[in-house]
């Protein structure tokens, strides 16, 4: 077996191994690209918050790498959590829409939106995009943290609807953006006070309406 060949094996296998939530808390901007980097450039292991301690495990039987602690600069191993939309604040931004690495958010421009749970992984992109703070993470796992929360059927799931999102990003668009742009990202922060502030109006006009 030729090494472009073995390399490419592992990075299959690395691949599989990871749960599929396509966070990007490991600094990389999908699960694919993780795994690339570990087969063909030797990233670390202990990258993976929602995989936890087991999924370190299972990398470190597929690569020969040290077991090493979760790298706390990625976040914690925790219990598995799904979005959830409080349906009195949303203003139908459809920026939560637009970086569901899942497309696990349903809804239209100025109209309430609602998340599908099981299309969920909990990967918490669509929070810091929200300019009314209206999204928040509920626990749906109790106790159990990383693949113990979280389980194969899951991250197949995860990963056909990635799929699906990514091909049709790239349809449309000619490539597929997971994480936010930094001029999406700053068009939020400008705005933020005036969309607020048109929501708190859209309340109290609610509220005087009942």
């Amino acid at each position: 077996m030729s090494l472009e060949k073995q390399t490419h094996t592992i990075s299959e296998l690395i691949f599989a191994a990871l749960p599929q939530t396509q966070c990007t808390r490991c600094g990389y901007p999908d699960c694919q690209a993780y795994a690339n980097a570990i087969a063909n450039d030797g990233v670390a292991i202990n990258q993976c918050s929602p995989g936890g301690a087991e999924g370190i495990s299972r990398l470190s039987k597929i690569t020969g790498q040290a077991a090493l602690p979760l790298n706390p600069e990625n976040g914690i191993e925790g219990p598995r959590s799904v979005a959830f939309i409080d349906e009195n604040w949303c203003i139908g931004c459809t920026l939560c829409i637009d970086v569901c690495p899942t497309d696990a958010i349903i809804g239209s421009n100025k109209l309430m939106h609602t998340v599908i749970e099981p299309h969920c992984t909990g990967c918490e992109l669509c929070i810091p995009l929200c300019p009314v703070d209206c999204i928040e993470l509920e626990n749906v796992s109790g106790a159990l943290t990383g693949w113990a929360a979280w389980s194969a059927e899951a991250a197949n799931h995860a990963l056909n609807r990635y799929t699906i999102h990514s091909n049709l990003g790239r349809k449309n668009n000619g490539y597929n953006q997971t994480t936010p742009s930094k001029s999406t990202v700053d068009t939020v922060a400008v705005d933020k006070n005036a969309v607020i502030a048109a929501a708190l109006a859209k309340a109290r006009a609610k509220n005087l309406k009942s």
